[in-house]
């Protein structure tokens, strides 16, 4: 390649992204942040005007506030600091008629840690002389700063918020996330920008998933040996679990744990084999899966055991719900041990499920006694289990409804985990209660929220974030806000503004997959390999278990782990594709431009392949990329003529999509399915017209 054309290359991916057409160069910076907010609010009625953000901007706490409100406050000064360069004063106003911002609580609601049912509710109101925030709660406060964060905006030569009345409420009063750190470790860095982030949109109930057959990641000090021989030292201490439990609660978080049983339950039998069913020795499991190792539920031991061990965790964790687990214990060894066999004959039970519920049972009476109550995968719900247990669906939406029927609360999951790489616009289309659920009212009412999963099998603290954000933004709106909130291109477009945020906000999904790839390439050079990236997404987790086989001992160093799932262009192409087949001039072009791109970029491309061992791993996709490319430039000349291409094309296009996507290079095209369109309307373009 001529050492001029590669020098040229940032600027031709520049120019791509600058023919953008004019609707979504919009979306990526909007008049107003009135139109960004993330969730979108119950009320919003804009006023006339804007409040400067100046040195002199004060504020002051009205009403009841305490520690939180006070710490809330100065974040949000310092926060604003950060996105401004304006120096503010963090001590709040003496007189709080004077203060410019007024933070006023009106309920004497003790500073504790959350709860479930917490009232959130709160208005802000922005005049161009003031803004006010009023909430009945400490949490509702801190709910509005997140809020009027999100408000401020440039304007001229100053920052400004914009005069607006806002009356919000959430509508689920369970919003999650959870994190998975039994098989993967996160360190504690992660789960603090985790929390920063749930915050920034409203999420607040981080679901920490903490025991594995890949790691026990806690300490106790009752039964060290847990931690000690099933952790590879990898675990959270008390104190650190204290200090996150204080930093959630700040934020209005609530952290609900989970210890996973009788199944994913190898790590505790490392130290404890007495707790099998199986005679052991056991071992930290070094693969992922559904393995056989499973409680012993019929002996006495197992429950004081749990008892001591649940009673400890009770005591360390302040929120009134843990966690048991419950899923994918399969039986195998309940069926294999000769004692578990006569203790079912005798009990009448014909199946494992069955017995699985009278080990619920007694876990229940246990949770119970140290005043916690249970929250189980949906595999546990049985007719016989106590109504006071909480199901988390993460099979089909039935068995959603079907726990609200039979009396129990109920928490969604299945449509929301984020390792299966569905899109935003999937997720936040998925609603924790449809119109045509068939629950009557008081069924209804069992619905008490959902929550977006991040199962760590292929994630690593480098990547999490890319994984989890900002498309969690999307199921934090589908929790929050109503349910006629079902615009999909606005959500996408508020969406790319409050990615920024978050990253801002500590989040590294934007900043981190460019560090991946230029480990790939070698080189600071990586404009051809963004590009070529950010048409490309990971493939399912499904997909990924069955080709790459990841285990604990797996290096995440592909490019699967460098490109990002439902990346902006996925959409953004729909959208150009289909005005292009309405005839937008803008949309022809823009596509004209980018496929320009992939072309003059893909010699690049493969001098970078060339000098990576890693990178050739996805010798087909870079090889498809350019045809790819070509594709459409042919199908839009072809519709620009009204002449249909040659005998045969058609055919052939079709060949080349369908050899674009092999699964064994772990990445996704997310354009295929638009250049499919455009190739089938340019291939029924009339012929001499």
């Amino acid at each position: 390649m001529n050492p001029r054309t590669f020098r040229l290359l940032p600027l031709l991916a520049a120019l791509v992204l600058s023919l953008l057409p004019v609707a979504l160069r919009a979306q990526a910076q909007p008049a107003s942040s009135l139109t960004t907010l993330m969730p979108l609010p119950s009320t919003l009625v804009p006023g006339t005007g804007a409040l400067p953000i100046n040195a002199s901007f004060t504020y002051a706490l009205l009403g009841h506030s305490g520690p939180y409100i006070q710490q809330g406050a100065v974040r949000l000064l310092r926060r604003i600091e950060t996105r401004t360069g304006i120096s503010l004063p963090l001590a709040a106003a003496a007189k709080g008629q004077d203060a410019t911002l007024t933070i006023n609580v009106l309920t004497d609601l003790l500073e504790t840690n959350p709860q479930l049912g917490d009232d959130e509710s709160y208005t802000l109101d922005i005049t161009a002389q003031h803004a006010q925030i009023e909430a009945k709660t400490w949490i509702g406060a801190l709910r509005g700063m997140e809020t009027l964060l999100q408000l401020v905006e440039p304007s001229g030569s100053q920052y400004v918020l914009p005069a607006v009345h806002i009356a919000d409420a959430p509508r689920f009063p369970w919003r999650g996330l959870m994190l998975d750190t039994g098989r993967h470790f996160l360190p504690p860095a992660v789960i603090y920008r985790t929390l920063d982030g749930m915050a920034s949109v409203k999420l607040n109930v981080l679901h920490w998933h903490l025991t594995e057959d890949q790691g026990f990641r806690i300490e106790s000090k009752v039964f060290p040996r847990l931690q000690q021989l099933g952790s590879n030292g990898q675990y959270y201490t008390q104190q650190q679990v204290r200090e996150i439990i204080a930093y959630a609660s700040a934020r209005g978080i609530r952290i609900v744990p989970e210890f996973d049983m009788p199944g994913h339950a190898t790590s505790w039998m490392v130290g404890y084999p007495q707790l099998g069913s199986a005679p052991g020795p056991f071992t930290i499991a070094d693969r992922f899966g559904v393995l056989d190792a499973a409680m012993n539920p019929i002996r006495p031991g197992t429950y004081t055991f749990l008892d001591a061990f649940l009673g400890e965790m009770a005591r360390l964790f302040p929120d009134h719900y843990l966690h048991v687990g419950g899923d994918e214990s399969n039986g195998k060894e309940w069926r294999a041990n000769p004692q578990i066999r006569a203790f079912m004959k005798a009990h009448h039970m014909q199946t494992t499920a069955e017995l699985q519920t009278y080990f619920n049972q007694r876990v229940q009476t246990i949770l119970a006694r140290h005043h916690k109550q249970m929250v189980g995968w949906d595999e546990i719900l049985n007719p016989k289990l106590p109504r006071q247990a909480v199901i988390q669906n993460w099979h089909g939406l039935e068995f959603l409804t079907n726990a609200a029927k039979q009396g129990h609360d109920t928490i969604l999951s299945h449509p929301y985990y984020l390792d299966h790489m569905y899109s935003t616009a999937e997720m936040f289309l998925a609603d924790p209660l449809p119109a045509d659920s068939g629950l009557t009212p008081d069924q209804a009412r069992h619905i008490l929220g959902g929550e977006a999963c991040m199962w760590a099998e292929d994630i690593i603290p480098e990547t999490v974030d890319s994984r989890i954000w900002p498309r969690a933004a999307a199921v934090a709106e589908r929790f929050w806000s109503p349910a006629t909130d079902r615009d999909v291109n606005n959500m996408y477009s508020r969406l790319q503004v409050e990615s920024l945020r978050l990253e801002a906000e500590g989040l590294t999904h934007l900043s981190g997959p460019p560090r991946i790839l230029r480990n790939l390439a070698g080189t600071e050079q990586i404009a051809p390999l963004q590009l070529f990236a950010d048409t490309l997404q990971p493939v399912d987790f499904g997909i990924r278990g069955h080709e790459q086989r990841p285990s604990p001992a797996t290096v995440f160093d592909r490019l699967v782990d460098g490109v990002r799932p439902d990346t902006p262009l996925n959409h953004q192409f729909e959208l150009q594709v289909n005005g292009a087949l309405q005839g937008n001039a803008g949309d022809v072009a823009s596509l004209e431009a980018l496929f320009h791109g992939w072309i003059a970029n893909a010699p690049a491309l493969d001098k970078l392949e060339a000098g990576s061992p890693l990178l050739q791993e996805d010798s087909v996709h870079i090889a498809a990329w350019p045809k790819l490319g070509q594709m459409g430039l042919d199908a839009l000349q072809a519709m620009r003529a009204h002449k249909a291409p040659p005998a045969g094309w058609l055919q052939q296009q079709e060949a080349t999509l369908k050899a674009a996507n092999p699964r064994s290079e772990l990445v996704d095209f997310v354009v295929l399915k638009p250049l499919q369109k455009l190739v089938e309307a340019a291939a029924a373009s009339p012929a001499g017209n």
